[in-house]
């Protein structure tokens, strides 16, 4: 853990601040938001605590936009919505959410009410134990079962490369404390992965079981691309292994090419010249070839990372923010 982060002093509070902070991110949600407000209320109402809900709209190109701005307008007291000027990723307006939230604890949501938000009584009675960040694991996926088999893969394939135990990467519904949240927001990554961010500063991380339905309107805005793509950043993020993994590969191929020249001379000079073997040679050809593209592609992952920090381009552009002022 980075020291200077670790020994960060937490942030001044107001004393009308909430105790939770709900941040959801809206993406063409407009078929399920009706069906989120109704039930996503009720529940924060009867947790008996001050709270407020984070709605991060990220370009959405449907009515989600005007939805979100006619719930503010029911209950401004409790409801504040970010607007983007575009589309940026559910992640960085997660981090957007972050930076504006005012709760000692924070708890992320979708808003395709596939984790029930009655759950997130859940994650606050496991925080009451003294946990710093809770992460959830889905009860029973409602997933076609490619996402459930590239999920486990994937979960293997991270956990092996960087060190960080996290049951289900891919459930959006986890409890952080206000502290983690303040260490993440003085990262200034482009792109990274908020569970293993918080997994790294968190002193006493738990996982707790939750409930998973089906997707109540619309469709999953992860394909089976930006499932690559966001494994991707996760693996280049924290860790440097698969850069390790390839140099020990080349040294390896080059020792066993080096005998296979030393064997062929000898050969040579034993048995004499010989005919045949060209398409072994070129089996051998084509593997080596093709494990230098792949290692220069890898070596791209990291080499791009860098392009988009050294840019310091923002996150993302805020054009209002609907909030009630104090």
């Amino acid at each position: 853990m980075n020291p200077t982060l670790a020994s960060a002093p937490p942030a001044d509070r107001h004393p009308d601040d909430p105790v939770l902070s709900v941040v959801i991110p809206v993406y063409n949600e407009e078929d399920g938001l009706a069906q989120l407000f109704a039930r996503l209320y009720p529940a924060l109402d009867q947790l008996g605590v001050r709270y407020e809900v984070v709605f991060v709209n990220d370009g959405s190109r449907d009515r989600s936009p005007g939805i979100l701005a006619e719930q503010f307008d029911r209950r401004p007291d409790v409801t504040r919505v970010i607007l983007f000027n575009g589309n940026f990723g559910q992640h960085r307006a997660i981090l957007a959410g972050f930076a504006h939230c005012r709760g000692e604890r924070i708890v992320t949501l979708d808003a395709d009410l596939q984790n029930p938000p009655e759950d997130i009584a859940t994650l606050l009675a496991k925080m009451d134990e003294g946990h710093d960040y809770v992460g959830s694991i889905r009860r029973q996926r409602h997933d076609v079962a490619w996402r459930k088999w590239a999920s486990k893969a994937m979960n293997r394939l991270r956990a092996k490369l960087t060190r960080i135990d996290i049951t289900d990467q891919g459930c959006m519904l986890r409890a952080y404390s206000r502290n983690i949240v303040s260490l993440i927001n003085q990262c200034g990554e482009m792109n990274t992965f908020i569970p293993a961010l918080a997994y790294q500063f968190s002193r006493n991380p738990a996982e707790v079981v939750v409930g998973h339905e089906e997707r109540f309107a619309g469709e999953s805005k992860y394909s089976l691309y930006s499932l690559i793509r966001l494994n991707f950043d996760l693996v280049t993020s924290f860790s440097v292994v698969p850069l390790q993994w390839f140099s020990l590969m080349g040294m390896a191929i080059s020792a066993g090419a080096g005998l296979l020249v030393l064997l062929l001379i000898g050969r040579r000079i034993v048995i004499g010249p010989e005919e045949g073997g060209l398409f072994t040679l070129f089996a051998i050809a084509f593997f080596l070839i093709g494990l230098a593209l792949f290692g220069i592609g890898l070596i791209g992952e990291y080499v791009g990372r860098i392009y988009s920090e050294v840019r310091q381009r923002p996150r993302y552009v805020i054009s209002a923010i609907l909030e009630q002022k104090r």
